[in-house]
């Protein structure tokens, strides 16, 4: 019996553990472009334009900032990504008349089409390694009171 030197049953939690890290990077990078670059008055502005009440701003940077974080630490991952999908299908709407690629005039649809695709892949596949939900799985139960 030959053994297989690359064990994927070690290495599997690591492509969950990748996944949600990048998916909270780029949730984190949106959130700050909306509070530092863009600013919430010119995001504001940009939702409006859109078709978005100007206060739904507010509500997605929160999300953005909130669900990134809790990807990247690991926090209740398969909830935080069904509940970032909302988000990603405003943003799939705005971008869907530019057409497919993200590189044409105003953004395509293709980058929020697979945000939202990874998304719902980070929600079948949990956390994966170095998550903070695995140390909650595993914490001792305690003692009965006497």
């Amino acid at each position: 019996m030959t053994t297989n030197r690359f064990d994927l049953s070690r290495t599997s939690a690591f492509g969950p553990l990748l996944l949600r890290v990048a998916l909270g990077a780029v949730f984190l990078a949106h959130a700050y472009a909306k509070a530092a670059i863009f600013t919430f008055d010119g995001t504001e502005q940009y939702f409006v334009a859109q078709g978005f009440p100007a206060w739904t701003v507010y509500p997605v940077f929160a999300a953005e900032l909130l669900g990134g974080l809790a990807l990247i630490a690991g926090v209740r991952v398969r909830w935080v990504a069904a509940l970032l999908v909302p988000t990603m299908l405003g943003a799939l709407k705005t971008h869907l008349p530019n057409g497919w690629s993200f590189m044409a005039p105003g953004g395509g649809w293709e980058y929020p089409a697979l945000i939202t695709v990874a998304l719902a892949v980070q929600w079948t596949l949990g956390a994966g390694a170095y998550a903070l939900d695995n140390l909650r799985l595993r914490a001792p139960m305690s003692a009965p009171a006497h």
